[in-house]
């Protein structure tokens, strides 16, 4: 079995850790990951998704700018302190690399504020392409700060300390 790739990156907002929680957990993906970073894709579209998001066990398929897809299953609800989910059923590009990524949002008190920490464990297809996930952690990182610095504008947010 492959080694999985653990990459993680965090920020602080000036916010009460009940309204990041909740504003992350509802925020629309395309608002979010809206820009691609090196050869990650943008999200474009959520398909498949029934209410609002926040349920163990909902579903949703997501579409990527490069014309690829993933399915998206909420494990852990936890507020105000952490979701998580995984990620698999990926098709395009990432089918080749990924057999499943292990997602968290965990939500901590700073100061006044609150620390947002991302963390993705990305599960390889086979040994072969673990050696490229290096190279997928490093791009990852880029598109995660992208992301945790768009989270900054969503309505009810506030900007970054």
């Amino acid at each position: 079995m492959a080694k999985p790739l653990h990459v993680q990156q965090s920020r602080s907002y000036p916010v009460p850790i009940e309204q990041a929680f909740d504003v992350v957990l509802s925020a629309p993906l395309p608002g979010i990951f809206d820009r691609r970073y090196a050869l990650l894709p943008p999200i474009t579209q959520v398909l498949d998704q029934v209410g609002d998001w926040g349920s163990v066990g909902q579903i949703r398929t997501i579409g990527l700018g490069d014309g690829g897809t993933m399915r998206e299953r909420l494990d852990t609800v936890t507020p105000p302190s952490e979701f998580s989910y995984r990620i698999d059923g990926f098709t395009g590009i990432n089918k080749v690399l990924f057999a499943a990524v292990d997602g968290r949002w965990a939500f901590a008190p700073d100061g006044d504020g609150t620390r947002i920490t991302w963390t993705w464990t990305v599960h390889p297809t086979s040994w072969l392409t673990a050696l490229v996930l290096p190279v997928v952690g490093l791009m990852w990182n880029g598109y995660a700060r992208q992301a945790l610095a768009r989270i900054a504008t969503l309505p009810g947010e506030g900007a970054e300390r």
